[in-house]
């Protein structure tokens, strides 16, 4: 007899019920786990490392290496040229310079034709370092005529010939403009001015000298800037003025370049100096003078101005 049996409902859990944990991980395994995971991964990057290449592998990686001056021994030596000229002041450049050019007259000659022109002011200035000198040579307190010129001599002569070299150099055909010319002549007649008047005439023909040949100088300006229409630059100057007063500061010694600026000009200044002779003595109310009289800061006169 067959008996049938009925089915039984399939059994599911209840909601509320709580879910079937899985196991705990231990520690250990945790950890065995971690290091296989790191060290694959460890692996992955070493084999795709350029460290590992086998071409990197079989060099070495060079780094630049700090350049070390090699094969100089450490001997005294003479500085080079640059090092050497940078320690030389402009007096001793000047000495080395002019001793060469005198030992090679064809490096003299480069040098003379290369180097630019001296402007009128830097011609100034030089006289006006030869008048210091000869300022610091004049002796102080009472002295005689003679022992004063033999104490300035030098550097006496040396201011004269100074001006005598540079005066040319300001004069046509070498400058063409004569304003430039005539500003020269004007400091340089200054310069003359301040020399020493002696008592003695054997001791006055450096200034004398000095007069005449600047009065030449100013006559040919004066020529050549009227045959060239410059004559205005004369009148609008005021140079026929300025002659003027230099000639009466002279002594009248600039004659034959008032004569010129008589000629070419046609007038003269009438605020300029008189024809009539002046005292011969200059300037002696002079800063030189007074030094070398003895009567600079002091009514005693002194020596032989």
């Amino acid at each position: 007899m067959n008996v049938l049996l009925s089915p039984q409902p399939p059994l599911f859990p209840h909601q509320h019920e709580t879910a079937r944990r899985s196991p705990p991980r231990t520690m250990s395994s945790y950890n065995m786990t971690s290091k296989k995971r790191k060290a694959d991964e460890d692996g992955d990057e070493m084999s795709v490392s350029p460290s590992n290449s086998p071409a990197i592998s079989q060099r070495q990686l060079s780094r630049p290496s700090k350049k070390v001056r090699q094969g100089i021994d450490m001997v005294g030596r003479p500085l080079p040229l640059p090092r050497l000229l940078e320690t030389l002041d402009t007096t001793q450049l000047r000495t080395v310079l002019q001793t060469i050019c005198e030992r090679h007259p064809d490096i003299g000659h480069e040098v003379a034709t290369g180097a630019p022109r001296p402007s009128v002011t830097a011609a100034l200035d030089v006289l006006g370092e030869y008048q210091e000198r000869l300022r610091a040579a004049v002796p102080f307190g009472h002295s005689s005529s003679d022992y004063t010129y033999f104490r300035v001599k030098q550097p006496l002569a040396a201011l004269v010939d100074a001006i005598s070299d540079f005066t040319p150099q300001y004069l046509p055909p070498i400058e063409n403009q004569p304003n430039l010319s005539l500003q020269y002549l004007d400091g340089a007649t200054k310069v003359i001015h301040d020399l020493p008047n002696w008592e003695s005439l054997q001791y006055r023909h450096h200034k004398n000298n000095a007069y005449d040949e600047i009065s030449r100088a100013w006559a040919l300006v004066i020529t050549e800037a009227s045959k060239r229409k410059a004559g205005f630059v004369l009148h609008t100057g005021g140079w026929d003025q300025i002659l003027a007063r230099h000639h009466q500061q002279s002594g009248n010694r600039l004659e034959q370049a008032m004569q010129a600026m008589a000629t070419e000009t046609g007038w003269i200044g009438t605020n300029g100096a008189p024809s009539t002779p002046a005292s011969g003595s200059g300037d002696q109310n002079s800063i030189l003078n007074q030094l070398i009289n003895g009567t600079y800061g002091s009514p005693v006169r002194v020596g032989p101005w």
